[in-house]
């Protein structure tokens, strides 16, 4: 057989191995999704190239909505079921095709050029990192304007502090912050290498590791980093094998002068069953906190999401709405918008308030966080140590009066509770009595930092 025969019959043979693979995670992908999802948003995609310098297969999809939804719930379980399938494949990318026929089940033209060789690819460890989460996508407000700002910072190379950790509660914004850092890193410092992993899977490749008694090999990888980064570092806790490996890492990174970058639900003073050499280690650098999104971010989210949605009719109404009802956190409020423009698109149906209600009834009930007026003084009383008594007693001393106007504000904006009944909450003051405190406090806030400060900081407690 000749040089040329050889190879078209190794074409040949990757592109059915390629062709198959593809079948068999569709196949995969409707057991797991169910008919009726994989029929509305599977079944379209249309195989595409295999590009060999990165390892990634192309997903084609017949409109940009439809690749920014797949891209956004299930890009991961494609990546992980083409790797499962086809081990040369690394990556997926998802792209839109306005020429493809949407009712197409998939193509399976794949160019010899892009067949997959039969050599391995060494991967970039940067590709580990998600393409969506950069810093341009990323919408701050007070809530993580610290933790953005410090980000930024590190990232540009203008720092001085090291480890940055940064914690919040899931689901705000940590983990596309740990991503950014990596892309601007890698950008601004080119060649470098750059390495991000969740704690549970430094856990699994350090037990791996060991089990194949190449635990050299698993430290050199990770100490060469120029920019580590390990997310939810909460897993380690109660690991003893994996938190000495971590410490030795963590030393090794700082000792070297390359950057160490920690994220977390909680600070690390909160870290429970992590040793506390580890812990003064973690806290030795910058430690920033992601607070739950207020309003004026979570709306400046839901206008950005809308504005990157393209050809979409929402009412500013709906928009509205959905950052004030919707206060979890950020990742269930963009999932609720996306869940309204699928379900729009799917039923040809105008979206309005009475639309939105239907669509999200389970999610707006789930997310109603129904605050007292008792929750609300007992919540004051803690923050300014004053009894609960208080509350409702004659006392007019400003140590007292002031919390007590506080919590009328509160009661005010935070209950549908109507003015007499707020005052009647109070020791039975009359409902005039709770006007001039909401006026007062309004005033007070918008002239005294500390005390606009104190007001939100009891408005996170409460709807948290």
């Amino acid at each position: 057989m000749s040089e040329s025969d050889r190879l078209s019959s190794a074409v040949e043979a990757n592109q059915g191995t390629l062709i198959d693979a593809w079948t068999a995670v569709r196949a995969g992908l409707r057991r797991d999704c169910g008919a009726r999802t994989f029929d509305h948003w599977l079944k379209p995609i249309r195989l595409g190239k295999y590009r060999a310098e990165d390892r990634t297969v192309e997903m084609v999809l017949p409109s940009p909505f439809m690749a920014r939804w797949v891209e956004s719930h299930f890009a991961e379980r494609l990546a992980l079921a083409w790797r499962t399938h086809a081990p040369e494949v690394r990556s997926v990318e998802i792209i839109a095709n306005d020429n493809i026929d949407g009712a197409a089940v998939y193509s399976a033209e794949v160019e010899a050029s892009d067949v997959p060789p039969p050599v391995e690819v060494v991967l970039s460890e940067t590709s580990t990192l998600d393409k969506r989460f950069t810093f341009d996508n990323f919408v701050t407000g007070d809530a993580n304007a610290l933790a953005c700002n410090a980000a930024r910072v590190l990232a540009e190379g203008g720092v001085a502090f090291n480890p940055l950790f940064i914690h919040g509660a899931t689901g705000q914004g940590k983990t596309h912050l740990l991503h950014a850092i990596g892309h601007a890193f890698a950008a601004a410092n080119p060649g470098s290498t750059v390495l991000y992993m969740s704690a549970e899977k430094f856990m699994v490749e350090f037990v791996s590791a060991m089990r194949a008694r190449d635990t050299l090999g698993f430290k050199a990888r990770l100490r060469s980093a120029d920019l580590l980064m390990i997310d939810d570092v909460q897993f380690i806790a109660g690991k003893g094998s994996t938190q000495e490996e971590f410490l030795h890492t963590v030393n090794e990174i700082m000792a070297s002068g390359r950057k160490l970058v920690i994220g977390a639900d909680r600070s690390p003073q909160a870290l429970e069953g992590v040793e506390g050499r580890i812990l003064s280690r973690l806290a030795m650098g910058l430690v920033a906190d992601i607070r739950p999104a207020d309003y004026a971010l979570r709306l400046e989210i839901l206008r950005r999401k809308v504005a990157l949605a393209g050809n979409c009719d929402i009412p500013e109404e709906v928009v509205l709405f959905l950052a004030q009802r919707i206060a979890s956190n950020i990742r269930e409020l963009e999932g609720a918008l996306n869940r309204v423009l699928a379900y729009s698109l799917l039923n040809a149906r105008p979206i309005d308030m009475e639309f939105v209600q239907e669509v999200l009834a389970d999610v707006l009930q789930a997310s109603q966080r129904r605050v007292t007026i008792d929750e609300i003084q007992r919540r004051v009383c803690q923050h300014f140590d004053i009894r609960q008594n208080d509350m409702v007693s004659a006392r007019r001393a400003r140590a007292i009066a002031r919390p007590r106007q506080i919590a009328m504000y509160l009661a005010k904006r935070m209950t549908p509770r109507s003015l007499p009944e707020i005052g009647r909450k109070f020791g039975g003051r009359d409902h005039t009595t709770v006007i001039h405190a909401v006026r007062q406090i309004e005033k007070l806030r918008a002239a005294d930092a500390e005390m606009d400060n104190d007001i939100r900081t009891l408005i996170r407690t409460l709807e948290g």
